[in-house]
């Protein structure tokens, strides 16, 4: 059933990239990006690095998105000013990152992120002398801040169409490399030799499945070839970065076409372990398609969305299938739920780096699947007053539209929650386990207190003597 629900991204032939770059300069006339188009921020940035004697411009995603007709989520620039001369300019600035420093500029709510051209190559800080990459033995770069010019900063880039110079003050935009013609035609090109750029950094194998599905665009076959046969590589790649990058494309607006196109060419191993058992199962692929079809659609929309509800929806039926085996054993439910919720969290830690500030709203959400089921007394209206409960519930919905629930405990909860008091209180079901019987006092036999009389007698007479 899973072709039902997955919308393969063709590939097609391109132009071979030459090593080379050759500059096109494309006026406003033809691209028709206005100043007006771009942020306050990344204008007052360009303008002021401008005006102090450097080359500054909008690059990135954001001339990509404005050429493919897509509202920008921000405008990152680039510059041959050096992190610390970025940092003197703005007053409200800060270097960040470890393998590839950048200034973040605050204007207002607005931050403009500001990168400094990078080579390809390694550069002694003190002496300005190229040496060899720092990779590891996979080929991985380690440290990514050698500074270059602009020709080699276009080389070091992952796709053509990421490769785009504007400058705010011409309204020009610079394309070294043809990415101006690979978005014309919807063209996903990776630069450079694809194996080798994989091998540097493998996340753009993720990188290149999640703007075909966000961009609609297409990979062209040298960019996809060597996908599957590199996708080892990414067990070398530190969780917390391969976390990061999931989470974008499940946050992308298009996780189910991603999820899919991961598992056909056997990306999600190291990601989702667990994926393909749960694609597999009837009731695990429907739950969560329907999962990953939601999240997209609330994307869409401009909705938000909780990571931690999608990472509990993505692990559950590990969780339930844990759970049973716990039962199964001899183990209550509620400890037994308790014993699985750890096992699978912990299990999918060594794998993906979910964050510990995550834990509370997943571990809710399972936790609370089992009292939807208790509408008798006071139970239901305790859980309506649980801080997660409309979290709790839209998953529960979920179980109920996934078959895995029935439907009347969905629909029921459905009415009790927007029911006035009367209406619960008639709505409650009746106790289905009896009430535990009071322990009633021992009653002593017959004649106690009267032999404890003839005692007490006894004692004060034989006292007497």
């Amino acid at each position: 059933m899973i072709h039902k629900f997955f919308r393969r991204i063709f590939t097609r032939n391109s132009p071979t990239i030459n090593t080379d770059p050759v500059l096109r300069t494309i006026p406003r006339k033809e691209h028709c990006i206005s100043r007006q188009q771009i942020s306050s921020g990344a204008l007052k940035v360009t303008a002021l690095l401008q005006q102090a004697g450097f080359s500054a411009f909008v690059v990135g995603g954001a001339i990509r998105d404005l050429l493919l007709g897509l509202e920008p989520k921000d405008f990152d620039v680039a510059t041959n000013a050096t992190p610390e001369e970025v940092r003197t300019l703005f007053r409200r600035s800060r270097i960040i990152g470890r393998r590839f420093r950048l200034v973040h500029v605050v204007y207002g709510s607005e931050i403009v992120e500001v990168s400094t051209f990078r080579a390809n190559c390694s550069v002694n800080g003190s002496m300005g002398i190229a040496t060899e990459n720092h990779a590891d033995q996979h080929g991985r770069l380690l440290h990514d801040n050698i500074f270059g010019s602009q020709e080699e900063d276009v080389m070091r880039r992952d796709f053509t169409v990421n490769a785009l110079f504007y400058n705010p003050a011409t309204e020009e935009i610079l394309d070294y490399l043809n990415g101006y013609e690979d978005i014309k035609a919807k063209r996903l090109r990776i630069i450079g030799e694809p194996t080798q750029r994989y091998r540097e950094d493998p996340v753009r194998m993720l990188r290149a499945v999640r703007l075909a599905a966000k961009l609609d665009i297409q990979l062209d076959d040298a960019t996809a070839a060597p996908i599957g046969d590199l996708a080892p590589l990414l067990q070398n790649v530190p969780a917390a970065r391969l976390f990061d990058e999931m989470l974008k494309l499940l946050m992308s607006g298009h996780s189910l076409a991603c999820v899919l196109d991961l598992r056909m060419r056997g990306l999600h191993h190291g990601l989702l372990p667990m994926l393909d058992v749960i694609l597999e199962q009837p009731l695990g692929e429907r739950f969560i398609t329907l999962a990953l079809e939601n999240t997209d659609k609330r994307v869409q929309e401009g909705k938000p969305v909780s990571p931690g509800f999608l990472f509990a929806a993505l692990l559950w039926h590990e969780v339930l299938a844990a759970w049973n085996k716990h039962q199964a054993t001899g183990e209550k439910p509620m400890p037994a739920l308790h014993l699985a919720m750890v096992e699978i969290l912990t299990l999918q830690r060594q794998q993906l780096a979910i964050p510990r500030r995550l834990d509370a709203i997943i571990y809710d959400i399972w936790i609370l699947q089992p009292r939807f089921l208790a509408r008798a007394g006071h139970r239901p209206f305790r859980l309506l007053e649980h801080p997660r409960f409309r979290a709790a519930y839209d998953f529960i919905m979920l179980r109920c539209e996934s078959s895995e629930v029935d439907m009347e405990v969905g629909q029921w909860w459905k009415t009790f929650q927007h029911a006035d008091a009367a209406t619960r209180e008639a709505m409650l079901l009746k106790e289905t386990t009896p009430k535990r019987r009071k322990k009633s006092r021992r009653r002593k036999p017959a004649g106690t207190a009267d032999h404890k009389k003839s005692d007490v007698a006894n004692l004060a007479a034989n006292t007497e003597k």
